[in-house]
């Protein structure tokens, strides 16, 4: 294999494909990226046999050929080398080492056979569609905060995607949840997307997901099949297994009948639970919120330790007085993801959940659990 090209255009390839592969392998092979020329490019593939990512990058190829290499290095070597140089890739005749030329730079890398490198992508894909990425991208950073890390409730650590039918309409929805919280998004089902099995994306894939997606224009392919999924964005095609387990009924938890609502600021009332929250514990991160019925909120928290402090707010609130208090973390997340200029809180009583959305917006909606203050 012979091929050069761009150092900025391996850099960025090297730079999607090489964050998948752990640092630590008991398998030395998913320690290597696998490099491959043919016709006038490049193509660069890493995996930890649970996610793939495969990236064609454009190459002026003298020789066509494949090899893998370790990925992490060949990564710092590239991100080392002069801007605007060009990168030679060359096998060398024994087999044995890969030399990376550019200027006055010279290294060698132990290779691998490429035979060895597991492929992911093996196995039809049944249901496809396309999504604008930001469409994509959005129902993933709205839920992807509560996804759960707790490893024993696996099911949970990941994003449920699945399109129920509302009331005669077909929704494309994602939900989070981690037992203290709940996240769901949702936009309309496009084509191709309607009846697809309902699937539980992993943790890692969520964030390579997103990272793909950043600032992106144009649309993402899908692809789904009842172990796997695939997704393409421009030259970068990501595959990833599912989660096999079944994902809880999610809809027993949002709260119907909550009508005690609240309508505020959501930029001060962010404000405010941030500043008020400095003097909590790490331990014990509560909030307490104080509702009149005279429009008045009142946020305090309560450190033995540290203090105290408290803050009020004019506010949108005519029900019955209410005292609850929630973790300020998860208020603060939830805040971050909403859009609207007023967030809408409905509460039922201090020990049951509280469901927040934007105002007049139901494209997104979270339910929080409270604590005892």
């Amino acid at each position: 294999m012979r091929a050069t090209l761009e150092r900025s255009n391996l850099l960025k390839s090297l730079a999607h494909v090489h964050r998948v592969v752990e640092r630590r392998n008991t398998i030395p092979i998913l320690s290597n990226v696998l490099i491959r020329a043919s016709g006038q490019a490049l193509t660069l593939k890493a995996t930890d046999l649970d996610l793939e990512v495969l990236e064609t990058v454009p190459a002026d190829v003298g020789r066509a050929g494949g090899t893998t290499v370790p990925a992490h290095m060949l990564y710092d070597i590239v991100r080392k080398l002069p801007d605007g140089s060009e990168v030679a890739l060359e096998t060398a005749v024994d087999g044995q080492t890969l030399t990376v030329r550019a200027g006055r730079s010279n290294f060698s890398l132990q290779m691998l056979p490429e035979s060895d490198f597991p492929d992911l992508t093996i196995g039809e894909f049944p249901v496809r569609f396309e999504l604008p990425a930001a469409s994509f991208k959005a129902l993933i950073d709205r839920t992807q905060f509560a996804i759960s890390t707790e490893e024993t409730r696996y099911y949970l650590n990941g994003i449920y995607l699945h399109t129920p039918t509302i009331e005669g309409r077909t929704l494309l929805r994602a939900v989070a949840t981690d037992g203290h919280r709940l996240a769901r998004a949702q936009t309309a089902v496009p084509d191709g997307a309607d009846g697809m099995p309902g699937i539980i994306i992993p943790r890692k894939t969520v964030g390579e997901i997103q990272k793909l997606l950043e600032g992106g224009e144009g649309n993402a392919t899908i692809e789904i099949s009842e172990t796997k999924i695939r997704v393409t964005f421009g030259s970068v095609v990501l595959t990833s297994k599912l989660i096999d387990g079944t994902f809880p009924d999610y809809a027993r938890v949002i709260p119907q009948t909550n009508d005690k609502l609240l309508k505020v600021e959501r930029g001060a009332f962010s404000a405010a639970v941030d500043r008020v929250s400095t003097v909590a514990s790490e331990r014990g991160r509560a909030v307490k919120l104080a509702l009149s019925p005279e429009g008045r909120l009142a946020l305090s928290v309560n450190n033995p330790d540290s203090g105290s402090a408290t803050e009020e707010l004019d506010v949108d609130y005519t029900s019955d007085p209410i005292d609850i208090g929630f973790n300020s973390k998860y208020l603060l997340d939830i805040a971050g993801q909403l859009k609207t200029e007023r967030a809408e809180f409905r509460f039922a009583d201090p020990g049951s959940p509280t469901l927040i959305q934007d105002e007049g917006d139901d494209s997104a909606l979270y339910v929080l659990m409270p604590m005892r203050v």
